[in-house]
């Protein structure tokens, strides 16, 4: 470790007398006022803590060398998934450096495309980001949402396709909702709260979502109000028009829960009332489509990895379901019907597998992908031929495939040129027992040629939760890692929804420890095996990926070289008292109840800070306004840590400003955040550039 590390000289961050009494147990929370982001005792610690960030990193000499090759390697052209509404094809493009992705569209194939919307010339800085669209079914309006330096909050307007202007419409205060038109083109379905206060709508909780209908032309005061409970603070409504125009199926979310409800509307009655048709959150329910009165589902109502069954609304009660494609030893991710066929995503070891059925269940063929790797798309309408899906793997960037359903035949559409060659890389799937002896998958990838002696910097990344699967992609910013010699790894551990909802149980609430542990064996797996050792090893991960690395390297401060939390979810007794975080009390539980809060105690990042004790190199980051996962969380962990921590490892925090918890972060912002990451670990890590 370079001596100039000694002499680092963190910001003072004042401690309080705060101390909260949880059912007999009193738990200081001296750094309170750091969770007020607009103080201006915060603001200054955010400034000062940036300038000490900021002024170590610009000291270390590769920066400058990995931000121009990651500038250099990121600037090709990146395809969105075309799709298809009314006689027009419509899909995004990236340049190669542009903040964000254009919107094009084309009458044909063979046409040249036009620019239908750039969220570039929104902002000068690129912090304006498209967040939603919904194009009508005669092809000929878009309704789409903008969201401002990475807030939740979005705004919506709406734009004519052939001229490119914008009607007056203007809607506001949504949050989790898409758009969902009436087939008469005069309208659209969408879910919003009511107007919040302005001076703490990025902090202030999310209750009391409604559904309405908008209407072109109107303003939004006399939008339709078509569903709300106001006896149920905590639902929240998605509501999507069926393809045959006929139905509105409203799809009740509680929280992060992979549960929901689904009730229907008969929209050739103006006076239909709203029908319950499940009413119990006992399972997730994914509409497919519908014949009729008979609707598909996607559910893992006694088929934890996925199945579909048709119901009949005629008489919908479940001795007369009826199940289409029973569960398989795979995971079904999600199903849509194209040629009059299911096309059904699988993910079979935590990689695609995609499968057609005819409507009987009966199947037909799979679709050849071209590697282990992560195929998406298959969009399209009931009796369409044809479809798009993009193919992407750790080393083969995102292709878009144009295929026939009818031959079964895929033909590259778009494939984008990257300066690498892959040939030069490799990548593994090797299995590892946890603690308790589970096996748990990890893709490994890396240069060929590495010697497995133990001196290979490696990074660990991971998630595992909420039900969410970690699937091969390709990254350039790990690229640019791996071309350092670094070593990549990614275990699926629990948490996560490779294996469908038990896998996913199996690492919530009481059981979250299992999700640390996965990680943990991971680490050592990669030792015992010679990848690595502790010195070069680094942890990643992001939200509820930044508690896992919070809570590990608070478990396991002697197994770690370096840790990299991101927007992490650090302090698990205040989480659920902040913007959208109540709904994750489904997830983790909530210190409010007696039996749960031991467990968040127990592994709570910032809890779980021991004074006196050498912390691995630590790099925290977060945004300054992110309103999904609160700065406080990071702010409040990296006061404890800097005060707690010995010996020579810096531990930092980078505050972003004008940015939220990621999504539509310009590419700009995303590289400097890349070339900081890098830099820190070639120095935290000592590796050679």
């Amino acid at each position: 470790m370079p001596s100039s590390e000694k002499s680092l000289t963190y910001p003072t961050s004042h401690k309080s007398n705060q101390a909260d009494n949880y059912h007999g147990t009193l738990v200081a929370d001296p750094y309170r006022w750091l969770e007020d982001p607009d103080s201006e005792e915060t603001r200054t610690w955010i400034e000062a803590q940036n300038q000490v960030t900021f002024g170590y990193l610009s000291e270390i000499p590769a920066r400058e060398k990995i931000k121009q090759r990651l500038t250099k390697l990121w600037d090709y052209e990146k395809y969105g998934i075309p799709f298809k509404e009314g006689e027009r094809y419509f899909y995004f493009k990236n340049d190669g450096l542009q903040n964000q992705s254009v919107l094009y569209t084309l009458k044909t194939l063979d046409d040249q495309p036009q620019v239908l919307l750039d969220p570039n010339k929104l902002s000068e800085d690129g912090t304006v980001a498209l967040s939603g669209l919904s194009i009508s079914e005669d092809g000929k309006l878009l309704a789409y949402g903008l969201s401002s330096s990475g807030s939740d909050w979005q705004e919506w307007k709406i734009r004519n396709v052939e001229t490119g202007e914008d009607l007056q419409d203007h809607l506001k205060w949504i949050k989790f909702s898409g758009a969902s038109w009436t087939h008469d083109n005069q309208g659209f379905f969408y879910s919003r709260y009511d107007e919040p206060n302005e001076k703490t709508r990025l902090e202030d909780v999310n209750y009391y979502q409604k559904l309405y209908y908008h209407q072109l032309g109107k303003p939004q005061s006399e939008d339709v109000l078509i569903y709300h409970r106001p006896d149920q603070k905590e639902w929240g409504f998605s509501g999507g028009v069926t393809e045959d125009g006929r139905y509105l199926i409203i799809s009740i979310w509680l929280g992060t829960e992979s549960k929901n409800l689904v009730f229907s509307k008969d929209l050739t009655n103006p006076n239909a009332e709203v029908v319950e048709l499940i009413n119990q959150f006992e399972a997730d329910y994914s509409f497919i489509d519908n014949d009729d009165s008979v609707f598909y589902f996607r559910t893992d109502l006694n088929a934890p990895r996925g199945r579909v069954i048709a119901i009949d609304t005629k008489n919908p009660i479940p001795e007369n379901w009826q199940e289409i494609i029973p569960q398989s030893a795979e995971t079904l991710e999600s199903v849509g019907i194209l040629n009059n066929q299911f096309v059904a995503d699988y993910l079979k070891d935590a990689h695609s597998q995609i499968k057609i059925f005819d409507l009987k269940g009966a199947f037909i063929r799979e679709v050849e992908l071209p590697a282990l790797g992560s195929a998406g798309g298959f969009g399209g309408k009931r009796y369409d031929t044809e479809t798009f899906y993009s193919f992407t793997s750790f080393t083969i960037p995102g292709t878009i495939y144009h295929y026939d359903m009818v031959t079964g035949k895929s033909e590259v559409f778009r494939q984008p040129q990257v300066d690498f060659n892959p040939d030069e890389y490799e990548t593994k799937q090797v299995f590892y027992h946890s603690k308790d002896g589970t096996r748990v998958p990890m893709f490994i990838t890396h240069k060929k040629g590495i010697k497995l002696d133990g001196n290979n910097p490696t990074y660990l990344y991971a998630y595992g939760g909420f039900n969410v699967s970690m699937t091969p992609g390709f990254s350039v910013s790990l690229l640019v890692w791996m071309e350092m010699g670094g070593v990549y790894a990614m275990p699926n551990i629990r948490g996560g929804g490779e294996y469908g909802e038990e896998w996913h149980q199996a690492g919530i609430k009481d059981k979250k420890q299992n999700v640390f542990d996965d990680f943990i064996s991971a680490a050592e797996w990669l030792i015992a095996n010679k990848y690595t050792k502790t010195e070069k090893l680094a942890i990643a991960g992001g939200s509820n990926g930044g508690l896992l690395v919070g809570a590990c390297m608070t478990q396991r401060p002697d197994l770690f070289g370096a840790a990299l939390p991101a927007v992490g979810v650090m302090d698990m007794l205040r989480f659920h008292k902040f913007t959208i975080g109540w709904a994750w009390t489904s997830e983790f539980g909530s210190a409010d109840n007696s039996e749960e809060f031991p467990t968040l105690y127990a592994y709570s990042p910032l809890h779980n800070i021991t004074p006196n004790t050498a912390y691995p190199a630590t790099l925290i980051t977060t945004a300054d306004h992110d309103d999904r996962v609160v700065p406080a969380h990071s702010f409040k962990f990296a006061a404890a840590l800097q005060e707690a921590h010995t010996g020579d490892a810096p531990t930092l925090i980078r505050i972003e400003t004008k940015a939220g918890h990621g999504a539509g972060k310009p590419t700009a912002k995303i590289i400097e955040e890349a070339a900081d990451k890098w830099a820190f670990l070639v120095r935290a890590l000592d590796v050679e550039v």
